[in-house]
């Protein structure tokens, strides 16, 4: 078959499945899905997944299904549909014409289960759901039968019929595979396949009343695809024999073979989208893309960029044991993407005036600027230098200590791209605050270097104060105070320090014409992005991640 394996590519278990499996005739293709369930938006775990089976599909020349497992309308939202499309887009994957929805196969669905009672392989049952608990046993004990499991094939049918009319109550009757209650693995023990559920559907509307479970869908959902690999993670090993039980009754070979893998574990972080949800309800974050959360539509808006993810889960691989992935290592790979391809500018986002005595009132003049130094065609730009400029607040001591560089009182520093500036006053407000310095230049000292050889020991970032922008700055931290957030109430783990707004910023004048989404360095402060709220007249950046590679010293260790 055709393959477009790259020899590069890290080598796992799944990929060895795989190739055995070509190398033995069993499949002509190769064919795999990524099955979200449209009732949140997607997160960062998810990514793992869509990168897995996308890049799966890629590399052997096989195709990847995009299908909405829509089985359970109460929590179902069109809004996540759209969502969950948008971002494995944006990830940089396409499913082409391969678009499902488990709803396309509900009337299959219902056929193979009236199949399921003819055998006498299903039956309705009568037991509560807390009945249902009850009698399936625990670990340790088996379960019991339910009164209602020898049923005729013809009581069944007709009762199951009756439920897909809506002649009964919701919790009332549900329909069962009939397995074994005796069985060690409890997802064995006579699972509910049915339940009624009187709520319309967002695609199918009022038609049905009764509705399949996730195991029962799943499984002939693929089959039905020609699904050949379907990769899902850990917490569905248990439920692998019914998954193959279900396929052995009503369809023909060949069956898709379930392969488990490792979820992802972000430390700090928190993968619920039950929790998640409850975030957004309770107002405690802006919606599902706050830049704090962990979906991806919140990371896409924070900053981060699709090749830097992709990245991500090509280097935490694909394990069969659980663990937890450092939250630094996500914003390495950042880092090293922005690097590479952010433009640099400068922004001041605590101003504190500084005039400089001796340039000249009223001039103007334009200092080339390197645009990415580690991208020679980003060019260079031209940024205005005056009399009156602002530096960061806290680049200014007035008795600073040992091993502090930057400006204080007599003190001489660089301004980066421009000149040598010495502080020879201060000026204070009526509380005693430090509100303006006065300075003069050495105008010897252009472009950063004097002639003389003196050396100065730090480089500030600046702008001119009437030739820069106002700007709101977000400065994102993370929404969790635990390495593991789910110790204990989860809500009393939130960090209470994961946003600081900075209204008073200055930046760049080349910031004009600045679109949402588009990316910088500040420089010295970390890499920054455009947010969807900023419009021409009000500049809003968000802070991506800082310039600290926390992930490299580690490794360095």
């Amino acid at each position: 078959m055709p393959m477009d394996v790259n020899a590069t590519t890290p080598s796992n278990f799944i990929r060895a499945i795989i190739d055995q499996d070509l190398a033995e005739g069993k499949h002509k293709g190769i064919v795999t899905r990524f099955p979200p369930e449209p009732n949140g938006y997607l997160h960062i775990g998810h990514a793992k997944s869509i990168c897995l089976n996308f890049g799966l599909a890629k590399d052997y020349g096989g195709r990847c299904h995009l299908r909405f497992d829509d089985t359970n309308p109460e929590k179902e939202d069109v809004e996540y549909i759209e969502s969950i499309m948008e971002d494995v887009r944006w990830l940089g994957f396409d499913w082409g014409e391969h678009l499902y929805f488990a709803s396309d196969y509900f009337e299959q669905l219902y056929e193979f289960a009236v199949e399921l009672i003819k055998q006498g392989k299903a039956y309705v049952c009568e037991l509560s759901a807390d009945e249902i608990r009850e009698y399936r046993g625990t670990l340790t004990e088996p379960g019991k039968d339910s009164p209602y499991r020898n049923r005729s094939v013809e009581e069944n049918l007709e009762l199951f019929e009756r439920m897909k009319n809506g002649e009964f109550e919701e919790g009332s009757h549900v329909l069962r595979a009939k397995i074994d209650m005796s069985s060690p693995n409890v997802v064995m023990r006579d699972p509910v396949i049915y339940r009624i559920k009187k709520v319309p559907h967002h695609r199918t509307g009022d038609k049905w009343c009764i509705y399949p479970m996730y195991d029962f869908t799943h499984c002939l959902s693929d089959a039905i695809e020609g699904i050949t690999h379907s990769i899902c993670t850990l917490e569905f090993e248990n439920n692998r024999p019914l998954y193959e039980w279900i396929l052995e009754q009503v369809f023909p070979k060949p069956h898709p073979q379930q392969i488990e893998f490792a979820r992802l574990n972000l430390s700090c972080t928190m993968m619920s989208k039950r929790k998640l949800l409850q975030l957004v309800q309770q107002g405690i974050v802006s919606g599902w893309d706050d830049p704090r959360m962990p979906t991806l539509a919140g990371l896409r808006r924070r900053g981060f960029t699709p090749a830097a993810i992709r990245d991500f889960c090509e280097r935490i691989g694909v394990a069969k044991a659980n663990s937890v992935v450092d939250y630094s290592l996500l914003e390495h790979c950042l880092r090293e993407d922005l690097n590479n391809t952010a433009p640099r500018t400068m922004a001041v986002l605590r101003p504190l005036k500084v005039v400089i005595e001796n340039y000249p009132e009223g001039q103007i003049e334009y200092l080339e600027a390197v645009n990415n130094p580690n991208d020679p065609a980003a060019g260079t730009r031209l940024v205005p230098f005056a009399r009156e400029i602002y530096i960061e607040r806290d680049d200014f001591m007035l008795d600073p200590p040992k091993g502090f560089f930057r400006l204080a009182p007599g003190r001489e520093v660089r301004l980066r791209f421009a000149y040598f500036i010495k502080c020879t006053d201060v000026v204070y407000g009526a509380d005693g605050s430090v509100v303006e310095l006065r300075a003069v230049y050495d105008p010897e000292t252009k472009g950063g270097s004097a002639p003389d050889g003196r050396k100065v020991k730090a480089t500030l970032h600046w702008v001119a104060a009437e030739h820069s922008l106002p700007a709101e700055v977000r400065l994102y931290d993370q929404l969790f105070t635990k390495e593991d957030p789910n110790e204990g109430d989860f809500m009393e783990n939130l960090n209470p320090n994961s946003l600081e707004v900075v209204q008073d910023a200055r930046v760049e004048l080349n910031m004009r014409e600045v679109r949402p989404g588009d990316k910088f360095q500040f420089e010295r402060l970390g890499y920054f992005c455009v947010d969807l709220d900023s419009t021409p007249d009000r500049l809003v950046f968000n802070r991506t991640v800082s310039l600290k590679d926390s992930w490299a010293k580690m490794q360095k260790k």
